[in-house]
């Protein structure tokens, strides 16, 4: 059964109508994005029969922004909806959207291009790289050392399970440091390590904290700084940035699950490396396709074909590598991540080697289910590993 439509009088009452800005697509890519905007036929779920933009509403999502890759480049990208539901602006494939957990691996990307130069390694003592904080030694660490690897692919033993709310534009800052120790102006709980490295998987935004403070201790610069350096740049990433407070050019506000502006434009994280970074879903197209084009060999422009394989390559416990989670899909596999911040949620897909993929970006907190409706469109719609 189809679900009954908010009436139109009703949205315009509580954020405003829907509108799309479209980026220049390719020629061919016209009837794909027709298919995905419109209602699925023959449909097999309850949100099938409506459009895209209903869908939208039904779910209560001001913004959307989509980006597909095909054959191992950028295929089209396109804006839909409320940029911020109170003006009316409206979202276009230039505005910036909070990545929230998808900032993890691109951390992981610029923790690569230094293992890649011989500055870090993925199975040494973390503690070889930090200064600023250590890791505590335990009876848990004996045996075997907290690497980068493990707490990139979140089987560090780290007992934390972050999740960060943010900050309120204005207020006062942690430090990574006062972040893992618990310490005021911090607003969660210190970093603890309740198993040893690579006995179970647990998801620990803490762990991507350290690997944080290990880069800036190696580098002695910002983080955002190093990520510009040997991610942003070389990809072409021109809508993306680690750096705070953002420019607020262009950017998507947050909403409530009513679809509704919050009371602040955004929250703010300091916790950088797991959480912070603003961009665009054709920036993260072009992470997807480095990954990709690296696999393929024998280079992608930041990454060897070697050290891409690391990044894909999952630890043996849990589904993560190296800042990504990889799952079987058709022949091969694919490596994904999605994110949830204030306000927004985020989710990328690639496949190893098919060079395909997905980034979809949304500007509220009911933006998940929306996400998962987009990319089950968008996966019939180029018949993905339906062959």
């Amino acid at each position: 059964m189809v679900p009954k439509l908010i009436p139109a009088l009703l949205l315009l009452v509580a954020c405003s109508a829907l509108a799309a800005s479209e980026a220049q697509p390719q020629s061919d890519a016209a009837a794909l994005i027709t298919r995905v905007e419109s209602a699925q036929s023959p449909g097999k779920g309850e949100w099938d029969a409506l459009a895209l933009k209903d869908l939208m509403a039904q779910l209560r999502v001001p913004g959307l922004s989509i980006a597909v890759v095909k054959d191992f480049k950028l295929h089209w990208a396109k804006g839909f909806g409320l940029a911020d539901a109170a003006s009316g602006r409206l979202v276009d494939a230039e505005t910036r959207f909070q990545a929230a957990s998808l900032s993890k691996p691109v951390t992981a990307l610029a923790a690569m291009r230094l293992v890649q130069e011989g500055r870090l390694s993925l199975g040494a003592d973390i503690n070889t790289f930090l200064k600023s904080w250590k890791v505590p030694r335990s009876e848990l660490t004996t045996q075997q050392p907290v690497t980068a690897r493990s707490l990139l692919s979140h089987t560090s033993g780290a007992d934390d399970g972050f999740g960060f709310p943010g900050y309120e534009p204005g207020v006062a800052l942690p430090s990574v440091v006062q972040i893992l120790e618990g310490q005021a102006p911090s607003n969660v709980g210190r970093v603890v390590f309740a198993r040893a490295p690579y006995a179970a998987s647990k998801y620990s935004g803490g762990g991507t904290l350290i690997v944080q403070q290990a880069l800036m201790d190696l580098c002695e610069c910002p983080f955002e700084d190093l990520v510009q350096a040997t991610v942003l740049t070389p990809l072409g990433m021109t809508r993306s940035a680690y750096r705070q407070p953002l420019d607020a050019k262009n950017v998507a506000l947050a909403h409530d699950r009513q679809g509704c502006r919050m009371q602040a434009p955004w929250h703010v994280y300091p916790e950088l490396a797991a959480a912070a970074l603003w961009t665009t879903p054709t920036d993260l197209a072009a992470f997807i396709v480095e990954i990709q084009t690296a696999l393929r060999g024998p280079a992608g422009k930041v990454l060897s074909q070697r050290t891409a394989t690391e990044m894909i390559t999952p630890v043996g416990v849990g589904r993560f590598a190296v800042g990504l989670a990889v799952d079987p899909r058709g022949p091969g596999s694919s490596f994904s991540h999605n994110g949830s911040n204030w306000g927004y949620r985020a989710w990328m897909m690639g496949h190893a080697s098919k060079g395909y993929g997905m980034v979809i970006m949304a500007n509220g907190d009911n933006g998940m289910a929306l996400l998962n409706q987009v990319a089950d469109r968008i996966v019939n719609a180029y018949g993905w590993d339906a062959e």
